[in-house]
């Protein structure tokens, strides 16, 4: 049995790239470890509870999807304007961080689980957001420190884009820029693992509803996760049954495996 840690940058992005894949190791009797970066609150003038909130359900989401431990690196969401890259009072800023010293961290925290396996974000953080960026080179810079594997969650680019189109129409997304989206995830032909999950996909979804700040709240994202957390578990399957990674060190040109610990 081997120990797989999964790196993401806010509460939540544990459920959206790689929540089946994480239920699915725990169930086959893998020990499953998430971290996050960040601790999911932009504002600066954040209390305690508003602080804590994100985290208390990335720890439901976690219990849902049979992590055995959860962790946060300490860090505030950097946000996406240039006005929010100041610090809060008493909290640093995911992207004023070095990647050495948050890599450190995650490098500890890696050999103090004897991780065989670590998950982290393709080159382009996915969809480009800069604290997506700063994991994938947190991870990258971890797994050199150690020598852990590593496997970069993605997905595939071309449906990414049609699948936007079509939400934009549908005014449930309004943030992302379609140019960026042409150029997000990876392209089918890097991918080197793809995972079917659809028989976790009532546990995703579950986990996806442990996150009620998102699927209740008021911002830009909530009326796509309101949606998507109100599907069947069949369509739900359907829509978020699978899961990609990356290999950086593999060939992209191999069939695709639906295996991860090796």
């Amino acid at each position: 049995m081997a120990t797989v840690v999964a790196l993401h940058a806010h509460p939540d992005d544990e459920v959206l790239l790689t929540g089946g894949t994480l239920a699915r190791l725990a169930d086959e009797g893998h020990r499953v470890v998430i971290v996050v970066a960040c601790d999911g609150v932009v504002r600066a003038d954040a209390t305690g509870p508003a602080l804590r909130s994100r985290l208390d359900e990335l720890r439901a989401s976690a219990c849902v999807l049979g992590a055995a431990r959860v962790e946060h690196l300490g860090y505030a969401d950097t946000g996406h304007g240039p006005e929010l890259s100041a610090d809060p009072p008493g909290r640093t800023r995911f992207g004023n961080v070095s990647v050495g010293e948050a890599a450190g961290k995650l490098a500890d925290l890696l050999r103090a689980e004897h991780a065989d396996l670590l998950l982290s974000y393709d080159p382009r953080g996915g969809y480009g957001h800069r604290d997506h960026v700063r994991v994938h080179h947190v991870g990258a810079r971890a797994a050199e420190l150690t020598g852990v594997r590593v496997l970069e969650a993605t997905l595939p680019r071309e449906p990414v884009v049609r699948v936007f189109h079509v939400l934009r129409v549908l005014r449930l997304v309004r943030r992302y820029d379609p140019e960026v989206i042409a150029t997000s995830y990876s392209p089918r032909s890097a991918i080197t693992h793809r995972l079917d999950v659809r028989r976790y996909a009532a546990r995703k979804r579950a986990a996806l509803a442990a996150h009620r700040s998102q699927t209740h709240g008021t911002g830009r994202a909530a009326p796509l996760f309101r949606a998507l957390a109100a599907l069947p578990s069949p369509i739900f399957g359907l829509l978020l049954g699978r899961e990609w990674f990356v290999d950086p060190a593999g060939n992209p040109t191999r069939t695709t495996s639906d295996n991860l610990p090796g």
